[in-house]
């Protein structure tokens, strides 16, 4: 760590107590001293007095974090500076000590900076493990459901906004909002994900925004934030319709103002993470039936991607397949097809309620009981709540109907809308959906 203090006695001071509790020192008499030294080392964090001569800690810290992103800053300040210490908090300092500050204050701020970037590290090798297991984060499928989703990624990943993923359980939303993280600016930053719905309502608020040691019964120390974790990358929230409403306010807070609050303590701070929820509710609903705030619901609306469930896109299940098989078995087939016909067709057969989730629960079944390829019907578990449907060709008037509902689904029954879509006009669309109750009526 590097010291930056004008005071000879706290500099002699840090440069022999901070060794004896296990940290490598620089000390810096002054701020230029404290840059030239930042210019030659990387360093975990820096601790630097606020009024220094030539350059003060503002500006050291300000250069500390063009160099070196990843350092962490802690700035010294007397009371007559606390404003000061404030403003450096909501540009990018970790935290702040108050003159005279004791020893066993420092070693639980530097325990902080530790452990924050322990869980920055893991959240990185994590991402990394998730990439070499299954290669860059992508949808797969070339249905045109699956293409419209890859065009509205690649149009908001770019920028900073809000993006609320909506989709049925199991259809990919955390992967969807990893290839937002890994098509963004802050790719390089961490991708952390939390599951709003998975945590006590007691816990969820500290596991967001961190707390000060005593803040409450078992917060025996300092805990950083999910938040602070996910700085200069991503935060994903999951499930952000099981948010409970106490904490739907506290959120929208930190989504209008981009600063957080430890739990237990009075000062709040900026921080730089971009914000992607997911939720398979309707938040409509919930906000009609007063379980979720309106205004923080078009906050994070900001930008919507609606992923569709398999049963809307059964012609990228064969692709879907091959690619599940490939994560279960690295070794694949040489020259024979993985599937047989008979595979095929039972698995286009289904209805797949738990979506691409489930369909990766059957394949990796299949891989356990198949010891040669190709994987047959036998090697599938048995579908018993499969609605079986009719696989072979498509009369014309079956495929016009696909069609035409598929159009008015997308434009939510709106038949002028799915007319000017499907290139005919109103009367042909209502003639074609009567032909067809016709029909039905006279089978």
């Amino acid at each position: 760590m590097l010291f930056a203090d004008d005071e000879p006695s706290l500099q002699e001071l840090m440069r022999v107590e901070l060794p004896g509790m296990g940290h490598e020192v620089t000390v810096c008499p002054d701020g230029l001293t404290a840059v030239a030294s930042l210019e030659m080392n990387t360093y975990d964090c820096i601790i630097v007095d606020l009024d220094m001569p030539g350059l003060n800690g503002m500006e050291v810290i300000a250069k500390a974090k063009q160099m070196s992103p990843d350092t962490e800053a802690v700035v010294l300040t007397g009371k007559s500076s606390m404003t000061t210490a404030i403003q450096a908090l909501r540009h990018g300092a970790f935290d702040y000590l108050s003159k005279p500050c004791k020893f066993v204050e420092i070693e639980a701020l530097l325990q902080r900076v530790s452990q924050k970037r322990e869980l920055t590290n893991k959240c990185r090798a994590l991402q990394r493990k998730v990439v070499q297991l299954e290669g860059e984060p992508r949808l797969i499928g070339q249905s045109r459901a699956v293409e419209r989703v890859r065009e509205l990624i690649a149009r908001v990943a770019p920028t900073n906004s809000t993006v609320l993923i909506l989709g049925e359980t199991g259809t990919g939303k955390e992967l969807a909002a990893r290839a937002v993280h890994e098509q963004s600016q802050r790719a390089n930053g961490p991708f952390v994900a939390i599951n709003c719905g998975a945590l006590p309502e007691t816990l969820i608020e500290s596991e967001l925004f961190g707390h000060r040691k005593g803040a409450f019964t078992g917060a025996d120390d300092h805990r950083v934030g999910l938040f602070e974790v996910a700085h200069g990358g991503t935060l994903f929230l999951d499930e952000i319709g099981e948010l409970p409403k106490s904490m739907q306010a506290k959120l929208l807070r930190v989504l209008e103002s981009g600063e957080i609050r430890r739990v237990g303590d009075n000062v709040a701070f900026q921080v730089d993470a971009r914000i992607v929820c997911a939720t398979h509710r309707d938040l409509t609903e919930m906000v009609d039936a007063e379980l979720f705030r309106e205004d923080l619901m078009f906050r994070i609306n900001t930008f919507e991607i609606r992923l569709p469930p398999l049963r809307e896109r059964i012609d990228d299940i064969p692709e879907l397949a091959e690619h599940l098989l490939r994560r279960f078995r690295k070794q694949g087939p040489n020259n024979i097809a993985p599937f047989s016909p008979d595979a095929i067709d039972a698995l286009l057969c289904h209805e797949w309620p738990g979506n691409v989730r489930q369909l990766a629960n059957v394949i990796e079944h299949a891989t356990i009981l198949c010891d040669d390829f190709p994987i047959t019907a036998e090697h599938l578990p048995r579908l018993s709540y499969a609605k079986r449907v009719h696989v072979g060709v498509k009369t014309l008037r079956e495929l016009e109907l696909d069609a035409i509902h598929e159009a008015l689904e997308r434009n939510d029954g709106n038949k002028q809308r799915a007319a000017d879509e499907l290139g005919v006009s109103v009367k042909t669309l209502y003639n074609k959906l009567n032909q067809n109750q016709s029909l039905e009526k006279s089978a």
